[in-house]
């Protein structure tokens, strides 16, 4: 639903972890060049038992490395936008206090925050599509629009 709604754009790229990795076996070094290539890094993924899938997890411990993005000398991140796209089953109405998860989705998220003021990165408010399993054609739809036009804002913001 919302790979399709991406644009097309010399200015984007599209990393699909699973399809590229399938065995889990992350490159690094060429993960960390196609970051030093971009000032927006977009994670785009459901909200699996309050985190992110597990190979996307790997990807972070992996290539967000001592030295290289964080640490001594790790300064290759800095000032670089941290952005998720997170699609949840649960509804907005379920991430709130006295919701069913008792929490608000950023308390969730804080590890993702931190990871990224770590690296020194500039954390953004998450784009979040919720309740995804009670959503019909027509509101996937809209959902889809309301990207699209997420990321062409950052586009225009980028490039004027």
């Amino acid at each position: 639903m919302l790979l399709d709604s991406i644009p097309i754009s010399d200015n984007i790229t599209l990393r699909d972890l699973y399809e590229i990795y399938p065995n889990f076996t992350i490159d690094v070094k060429l993960e960390q060049k196609i970051l030093l290539e971009h000032d927006v890094i977009l994670f785009q993924h459901p909200f699996y038992w309050y985190s992110c899938p597990p190979l996307m997890k790997q990807w972070i411990d992996f290539v967000l490395e001592d030295g290289w993005a964080y640490g001594k000398n790790g300064n290759s991140l800095n000032g670089k936008k941290w952005i998720q796209t997170i699609t949840t089953g649960g509804s907005e109405n379920a991430y709130k206090e006295d919701g069913f998860h008792k929490h608000r989705i950023e308390d969730f998220l804080l590890p993702f925050r931190r990871t990224a003021e770590l690296c020194k990165m500039d954390y953004q408010s998450p784009f979040l599509v919720q309740g995804t399993f009670q959503l019909k054609e027509g509101d996937f739809q809209k959902e889809s629009l309301r990207y699209r036009n997420f990321i062409l804002s950052l586009l225009e913001a980028k490039h004027g």
